[in-house]
């Protein structure tokens, strides 16, 4: 994981140095180009926001940003919902995908200085499977949690907006193996990596519980157009 960090502080460094950025694995992701973020700079959200947080640039797809791999397999798969729960829920993936699925197409932001506009997701509401298993009214946050121990920690109201899912499609296709599958947690609002992947349980809890990263010096909340990146 240190390893980790090194590179997601060498990505944000050299980010502006030209339009394509080798990444892990001598992969090359191309950044869109001093047009493309212009046009994204200049787009509002709903609330009057820029469409691109301050200093992002635009890339074409997600990047693998790394982590201990998870078990992809989805026979495997199964997602806790637990915690502060009434009827505490253990789902298989089949189960999940008996779900009522929600398409969306959102933009995520990373904390290493890249975004993705317009990318397509498909999953279920995380506010569905708190229904499902009776948030009480103490919970107040909420606890990603997903394989070899990592954890992501959200207040309860940005986990159980409409646009927060467990996702296990991009752009149409399955996930593939960097991206966490056969699901994970997307919370578009925030730095993406508060969207764990290799999804193993979503824990409703009373108190803040700060995660892998956020102890490693990373920002508690995450807001992209705060630039809250690091502590």
């Amino acid at each position: 994981m240190k390893h980790d960090l090194i590179n997601r502080r060498r990505f944000l460094a050299t980010a502006g140095a030209g339009t394509v950025i080798a990444a892990l694995g001598g992969c090359q992701y191309v950044v869109g180009g001093r047009e493309a973020n212009r046009k994204a700079r200049e787009e509002r959200l709903a609330d009057g926001r820029p469409r691109l947080p301050p200093n992002q640039r635009v890339l074409t797809a997600l990047r693998d940003m790394g982590g201990d791999e998870g078990d992809p397999n989805p026979a495997d798969f199964r997602l806790r919902v637990h915690g502060e729960v009434t009827t505490p829920l253990d789902i298989s993936f089949a189960e999940l995908l008996k779900m009522s699925p929600v398409e969306q197409t959102c933009d995520v932001h990373c904390v290493t200085g890249w975004s993705v506009l317009g990318s397509h997701w498909t999953g279920v509401p995380i506010a569905h499977l708190a229904k499902l298993a009776g948030v009480k009214p103490t919970a107040r946050h909420v606890i990603f949690e997903a394989a070899h121990g990592y954890t992501s920690n959200v207040l309860l109201a940005e986990a159980l907006a409409r646009d927060s899912l467990v996702a296990y499609r991009l752009e149409g296709n399955p996930l593939l193996m960097p991206h966490g599958p056969p699901a994970r947690a997307l919370v578009p609002r925030l730095y993406f990596w508060k969207s764990a992947k290799w999804l193993t349980g979503i824990r409703f809890s009373q108190q803040d519980e700060p995660g892998f990263w956020e102890v490693r010096g990373y920002n508690n909340h995450a807001d992209p157009w705060k630039e809250e990146r690091y502590s």
